[in-house]
């Protein structure tokens, strides 16, 4: 009966009736099967994770800009319509500004990602102490208005988190952890923001100037 079994669901690969498109839903007996796959996997493995204290204010502001810049246009944020990729991604990324979520499953998912989901796993080019920020942030969000989110997103330093961040070359971050900045006099400089929100400045070299911006970055497809 086993190998009778084996050769139905070797036959039904084979002939590419299962449809993976992302547009059309899994069947229900299939979505109940990778869900609760899904949801088991994640509380076993982060069952034994010790989360450190996540009511620091500085922890959560470092985390609203690695969130702004690497999760929003998935799991969007207060205020925000859906994305383009938030639209077309299935299963569909949950609104992470909507639902608050488990903290040591939410390290676990940042840090490992979800395969066949499109959940990167973050873990390859950030400590885990940028990823219990954001995990800090995603304890806040969801009492967030917009307003609230922009200015904490504003006062985070941005996409920082300490080597390994993606930026055009010669950009204001391309040197890693560092973000050009301009003081009151507008003399450019570079700050250095550390895991725990402290902060040092000093001068920045020319070639973390920040480029010229330009008008259309050809992202144009009439819709």
């Amino acid at each position: 009966m086993a190998g009778l079994g084996t050769l139905v669901a070797a036959a039904v690969v084979w002939s590419g009736a299962y449809n993976v498109a992302a547009d059309v839903p899994h069947s229900r007996p299939v979505h109940a099967v990778i869900e609760a796959t899904r949801r088991r996997s994640i509380a076993v493995r982060a069952a034994g994770i010790q989360p450190p204290d996540l009511a620091s204010p500085a922890r959560i502001r470092q985390g609203a800009g690695n969130y702004d810049a690497m999760c929003s246009g998935c799991h969007l944020a207060p205020g925000m319509a859906a994305t383009e990729m938030s639209r077309g991604l299935y299963p569909p990324p949950p609104d992470l500004s909507r639902v608050t979520v488990e903290v040591t499953e939410a390290f676990w998912v940042i840090k490992h990602g979800i395969k066949a989901s499109g959940m990167p796993a973050w873990g390859g080019s950030m400590d885990d102490a940028y990823i219990w920020n954001m995990v800090a942030f995603l304890q806040a969000m969801p009492a967030m208005d917009a307003d609230h989110y922009r200015r904490m997103v504003a006062a985070s330093g941005g996409h920082d988190h300490g080597g390994g961040e993606t930026h055009p070359h010669g950009s204001a971050s391309d040197p890693g952890h560092h973000d050009a900045v301009a003081d009151d006099d507008a003399v450019e400089g570079v700050v250095h923001r550390h895991p725990d929100g402290t902060v040092e400045s000093h001068p920045a070299p020319p070639s973390a100037l920040p480029a010229p911006e330009h008008a259309d970055n050809g992202h144009d497809h009439q819709r």
